[in-house]
């Protein structure tokens, strides 16, 4: 079976994490991650012109075939809420953009997938993420450990979605 290479985002507009891994036979192998951060003094559109700016070299560095992207799922603060919403707009014009097919999944559809517990707590999904990739470390900050386990999951799921069309 073919490599699959997919690019995995934890959308934000104060820091989106981003990850990429190959996935062949079942198995994912780790090939980058960051955290991109905004600079909270900016102007807003500054900071998504960033994120679009940061995922478009990450693309046309790494040439992903498929995307995953984690939903919104909440926000006590509305203004949060519409900003985080906004950048995820963004997001998923460059993958469009890009012509890359996009899996969409919720946190506990990550967390089902990784852990295979959809109510998992962050700590067992960074061990999980550091455990299947065989990293030396659980990634620094949240966001790239997110987007790591976005991009497996959504992978897998695209991958057996694929094979029964």
């Amino acid at each position: 079976m073919p490599v699959t290479r997919v690019i995995g985002i934890d959308p934000g507009f104060g820091r989106m994490g981003i990850g990429v891994v190959d996935i062949q036979s079942g198995d994912s192998v780790h090939v980058w991650h960051e955290v991109v951060d905004t600079p909270a003094g900016s102007d807003f559109s500054e900071r998504l012109g960033l994120i679009r700016d940061e995922l478009i070299k990450t693309i046309e560095k790494y040439k992903p075939q498929i995307a995953a992207v984690e939903s919104l799922f909440f926000q006590t603060n509305v203004k949060t809420a519409m900003q985080v919403g906004m950048a995820r707009g963004v997001i998923l014009l460059v993958l469009s953009d890009a012509g890359l097919p996009v899996v969409e999944l919720n946190p506990n559809q990550v967390k089902q997938g990784l852990t295979g517990y959809g109510n998992a707590d962050k700590r067992q999904v960074q061990e999980m993420v550091k455990r299947l990739l065989k990293l030396d470390k659980i990634p620094k900050l949240d966001d790239a450990s997110d987007a790591l386990a976005i991009a497996m999951v959504g992978g897998s799921m695209y991958r057996v979605s694929s094979v029964h069309k």
